[in-house]
């Protein structure tokens, strides 16, 4: 295991080591898919907690992409467990995906899905797992509408997107990882994040394609906002993290120490 201290300022930053779905979609928008919702795990009353899982932006939703849902809702009895993914149309190019991915009228779309999971569940701490481009939407969204999350997960981030896109272009010669005019940088809105909010970054050692630096950074920034942070760089991992066993710990983690602050 590599572990990393972040000490900036006077903050010690954190280090750290089912049910069936329902499918609800909403009307297509923009240059955006519809959003496919699934629910797991408790309902109703007996949720005490509220996790969204945001997801890759360029597939649609398998079973296999639920694997994490399904297992975070067994781990964590009491909590309501919802993927949200809204794949973009022509997203099969990583450019498009890159371009259209980080809007905010995409982050409005996700934020107001969230914002009705905490109108109906008031009084239940709500943390986000983004899982690539979805992480930096999960961040992007931290800081515009900070009263919405108490906690964020954010796997294989993107979360420095012009060094992001620069990194991209090298890796595919040729190919214009351009941003869209209205594109937002985590970083421009990590200004916003609420100081309580609490925040674990995991990213694998070997990951080409969001390669740690890029999580580091944000990591970083948190951590001058005076955020808890918790940074883990995965020995031997690659980008397809989501369904790590480390991803699940960190996230379960959170969870309690939300309740406990309750």
């Amino acid at each position: 295991m590599r572990w990393h201290s972040l000490l900036p300022v006077a903050l010690g930053v954190v280090l750290a080591g089912c049910a069936g779905g329902e499918s609800r979609p909403l009307p297509r928008t923009g240059t955006t898919s519809r959003i496919q919702e699934n629910g797991f795990g408790a309902s109703g009353r007996s949720v005490r907690t509220l996790v969204y899982v945001l997801r890759h932006d360029m597939a649609e939703a398998t079973e296999d992409d639920d694997r994490f849902a399904r297992e975070l809702a067994a781990a964590a009895p009491g909590t309501r467990v919802i993927t949200l993914t809204q794949p973009i149309r022509g997203g099969s190019d990583p450019a498009t995906a890159a371009s259209r991915g980080f809007t905010r009228d995409r982050i409005t779309h996700f934020a107001d899905r969230i914002e009705a999971g905490r109108t109906r569940y008031p009084d239940v701490p709500t943390v986000l797992v983004g899982d690539g481009g979805g992480a930096a939407i999960a961040a992007d969204l931290a800081g515009l509408r900070p009263k919405l999350i108490d906690g964020m997960v954010l796997a294989a981030c993107p979360c420095m997107l012009p060094e992001w896109r620069k990194h991209m272009e090298k890796r595919m010669p040729g190919t214009s990882f351009q941003a869209a005019a209205d594109s937002l940088d985590p970083l421009m809105t990590v200004g916003g994040i609420r100081p309580q909010t609490k925040a674990a970054l995991l990213v694998g050692a070997d990951d080409p394609i969001t390669p740690p630096k890029f999580s580091r950074g944000y990591a970083e920034a948190l951590a001058l906002r005076g955020i808890a942070t918790d940074y883990r760089v995965l020995p031997g991992r690659g980008n397809a993290i989501l369904n790590d066993p480390e991803v699940l710990s960190a996230t379960t983690r959170m969870l309690a120490a939300l309740q406990a602050d309750r």
